[in-house]
């Protein structure tokens, strides 16, 4: 055995000190007031900070811009292309009236409606409602992260070194504290739920679940720095109804936990999420699939109603669209959800992109890349809006009841309100939308045709 020399013996005690010191931290201020649901309020000293500096390289940004006659990062925007509200049959008029001379009500198949559907098919391809919103949203300024813009850290010395210098913050000081926090999070949520899994059905058991999941949640909320306003809270879901939620990130599921106790729906997986799924099913009654059940849609409604209907189990926490969207749209909600009868808790959720961006593109990222995307950002900030229960109407079937849900949603998030499935993103458009184009045109050709016989 060699003996330590002096100076590697001093190594040891202060990495054996710095270990205890950031322990105790961690304990103190992030641990303890996650187990009693307080706050010392540091995440939001730190979110008005990244703010102040935000601004000041915006305003350095602009004026280094105007000095070297770079062109300045253009804000997003939702359409590229203006467009009027008018029916296909007002534009193929208004097409016909500017290059033929013929009656504009003429039945017969006129050249230039060609013109119409080619104009369409461009707007289309250079503006699709869809794919954009399945990227990231565009910033006005520039938040000092490289993803967001590769060009702004190079403008100045100075706005280079502070690039530099939040790169090693951000890497070398939260990356491994939120690790840590997250692996703490998730061994406190398997072991928690396993130990009160046994204990006999009741009242003590509901008590200690309840408060495990909620304090494992608010630790993983720290890990990413998340810093959540709930608004109206009185609404919150309550036992045997079901909350429905826009989606744009894994995290959606975390940013509601944290604030209520929900009975997860999904299907079973393998691994790590395997091991707390069903360390989570011990404790609570989540609602877990197999891979070939997912597929039943029947069988689904069946364990979803049932669970529904016992007024003394969790609402069920659904996300309708099935996909995730990148935050400035409500897509197509899937009725599903809303054939079963059960009381709607809408909830709606809007992240604020400047901190970070919470919206995973699942098409790009796998899970590891985007939360290494995530928890190297400087914050996650969002708001959730819980909105007053909905019931289905006498009148409505479950697909008007799921757009009224979403317009509500959409209205309240200031989100727009799409019709597109969110399956587009891997699908191709069906048969049925291109077949609606050339219903209307066919309709206006016949019902011309109609109007001159009774003439």
């Amino acid at each position: 055995m060699f003996l330590l020399l002096p100076f590697d013996s001093l190594v040891v005690n202060l990495l054996g000190i710095s270990i205890t010191v950031l322990f105790t931290l961690l304990l103190v201020f992030i641990i303890v007031p996650a187990i009693f649901g307080v706050s010392f309020g540091i995440r939001k000293v730190y979110m008005k900070t990244l703010l102040k500096i935000f601004q000041w390289a915006t305003l350095r940004i602009e004026r280094g811009a105007k000095e070297k006659n770079h062109p300045l990062y253009k804000p997003y925007v939702n359409g590229i292309i203006a467009k009027e509200p008018m029916s296909l049959e007002e534009e193929i008029k208004e097409i016909r009236r500017s290059g033929s001379g013929k009656a504009l009500d003429t039945p017969e198949f006129e050249l230039s409606d060609i013109f119409y559907f080619c104009r369409k098919g461009i707007e289309t391809i250079m503006d699709d409602e869809v794919t954009k919103r399945f990227s990231a949203e565009e910033l006005e300024s520039w938040n000092l992260l490289s993803r967001t813009n590769y060009n702004f850290q190079y403008i100045s010395l100075r706005l280079t070194v502070l690039w530099g210098l939040g790169v090693l913050i951000r890497y070398c000081f939260l990356l491994p504290l939120r690790i840590a926090l997250a692996f703490t999070g998730i061994s406190l949520l398997v072991t928690g739920t396993t130990v009160v899994g046994y204990l006999p059905n009741g009242r003590c058991k509901d008590f200690l679940s309840k408060h495990v999941h909620l304090m494992c949640y608010r630790i993983c909320v720290r890990a990413l720095t998340a810093i959540i306003t709930y608004h109206d809270r009185e609404n919150r879901p309550r036992n045997g109804g079901i909350c429905v939620a826009n989606h744009t990130s894994p995290i959606d599921v975390i940013i509601l936990a944290s604030d209520g106790y929900y009975a997860m729906v999904g299907q079973i997986h393998g691994g790590l999420m395997g091991v707390i799924q069903r360390a989570m099913v011990k404790a609570c009654p989540h609602v877990w699939f197999e891979r070939s059940e997912v597929k039943d849609r029947h069988l689904v409604a069946r364990r979803l109603t049932e669970h529904a209907q016992d007024k003394s189990k969790l609402p069920i926490l659904i996300f309708p669209e099935g996909t995730c969207i990148n935050n400035t749209s409500v897509m197509m909600f899937k009725k599903g959800s809303f054939e079963i009868g059960a009381t709607v808790y809408p909830v709606a959720i809007k992240y604020d992109p400047q901190f970070g961006d919470a919206f995973w593109n699942s098409s790009k990222y796998g899970m590891v890349t985007y939360l290494l995307r995530m928890m190297t950002s400087w914050a996650i900030v969002c708001s959730v809006w819980y909105l007053p229960p909905m019931t289905r109407q006498p009148e409505e079937d479950a697909v008007q009841f799921a757009n009224r849900v979403k317009s509500a949603i959409a209205r309240q998030g200031g989100l727009v309100d799409l019709l597109w499935d969110g399956g587009l993103k891997r699908e191709k458009v069906k048969d049925a939308f291109k077949e609606e184009q050339q219903k209307l045109y066919s309709k206006m050709i016949v019902g011309s045709h109609e109007d001159r016989s009774r003439s």
